[in-house]
This record gives structure tokens, sequence and C-alpha cells, in this order.
């Protein structure tokens, strides 16, 4: 976890956020005590609820780039869709007068991915919103995620028109081990992704700090 003892934060950096001296660190009116900034990435392809989660959730006023689409949505993106985001979604928590949470929303479109990994750098973990009716989407997301090392907790958003499976089936279709958390969740309400964050936070700990015959893991 990030140290508090210079106030640097890869969220901070990676967002051109400055402290009141000029240089990058925390945000210009967080509170005089905080000292430590954390940076949790979420993620998923096109039209699984990244922005509305983070909208739900933030503290703060999100800050979004969601722009019109160009064309049709893509095949498997819900039919409403009509608006992508184009460079980022960011929004921010307190956990703390001490500790703050800043979320960084990836774009889904695959054109957009090269904005990746200056989002993804130096983030704790990740959270990889999935839609049920389109898992197979999600597969190079996960790959990506992978590759980097990144640890993830998988939130299945619970569309209203969506069928609801089992966690474990979830995690057979995904391919997923046993320690990667699968989680279902519903975007639109903040206590539900307050959840999602805190299954990701538990997941974190149990890698850092592992029990002995414990398997990190929290499934519900």
């Amino acid at each position: 976890m990030a140290s508090g003892a210079s106030n640097r934060a890869p969220a901070a950096d990676a967002a051109g956020i400055s402290d009141a001296a000029g240089e990058p660190g925390l945000e210009p009116g967080l509170p005089t005590t905080t000292t430590v900034a954390l940076k949790i990435a979420v993620v998923g392809p096109l039209g699984v609820g990244k922005t509305t989660f983070v909208t739900s959730v933030s503290d703060i006023a999100p800050l979004t780039t969601e722009e019109p689409m160009s064309g049709p949505a893509p095949a498997g993106a819900p039919p409403t869709k009509t608006t992508t985001t184009v460079a980022m979604d960011f929004g921010r928590i307190s956990l703390d007068d001490r500790v703050v949470l800043y979320l960084f929303g990836t774009p889904g479109q695959e054109r957009f991915w090269f904005l990746w990994d200056g989002l993804v750098e130096g983030a704790l973990g990740a959270i990889v919103l999935v839609d049920v009716r389109r898992l197979e989407e999600s597969f190079d997301v996960l790959e990506r995620l992978e590759d980097r090392g990144v640890p993830f907790v998988v939130a299945a958003n619970c569309f209203p028109d969506a069928p609801l499976y089992p966690v474990e089936d979830l995690r057979a279709a995904m391919d997923l081990p046993l320690s990667v958390p699968v989680v279902l969740c519903d975007a639109r309400e903040r206590s539900s992704c307050r959840d999602v964050l805190l299954d990701l936070s538990t997941y974190l700990l149990a890698l850092t700090h592992p029990e002995p015959g414990v398997t990190p893991n929290t499934i519900r």
C-alpha cells in the first residue's frame, strides 16, 4: 500500500494532480490531514456500467468523458447505448481524514485501449464489471489484467433484464481460479458498489497477509 511519507500517489500522478506546493501529489482541496491516496481501476468492455459504477460511489461529482457514439452500438452492446467513454472516468472516495481512494474507469471500446497502461499502472487492484449476457467480451479484459499482474475481483452487474446465475457458474464460464472473488452488484446503487470495493479490499489484504490454509476468496 502507498506510504504516507511523501504524499505521492500513482492515481494523483496519472490524473495530473498537484498538491498545494505545485508538485505532483495529492489533490488540491483535500483535508490537510490527508497523506495517502490509493488507486483502483474499474475496467470492462463497452456498456457494462463502468461510468455508472464510478458515478454511484464517488463522493465528488465525477469526471467523465462520455461522448456520443459515431455509429451504431457494437454487436452485443445494449441497444440503448448511445454514448461511450473516450478517455476515462474519475471519482474519489474519502475513507477517513487521512486516506482517499481514487477510482479510474477505463474506456470500453477496444480502439481506446491504448489508454489502459496509464490508467491501470500503479493500481492496487481492479474491479472487472461484466454483463452475464455477453461474458465472452470480458475475456480480453481479464487477460490484460493477468498479463500485468493486477489483482482483481469480478463483479457481475445485475441489469434488470439479465438472468441471474450462481457465482460459481459465472466463475466456471470465465475459467477463473477459486482465489478470484466473483460477486453480484448493481452499479446504480452506491451501497452495492461500496460492497464490491470492500470485497476487493478484503481480497487484497488476504493476498498481502495470507492466513495459513485459507484461500483469499470472498463470494457472496
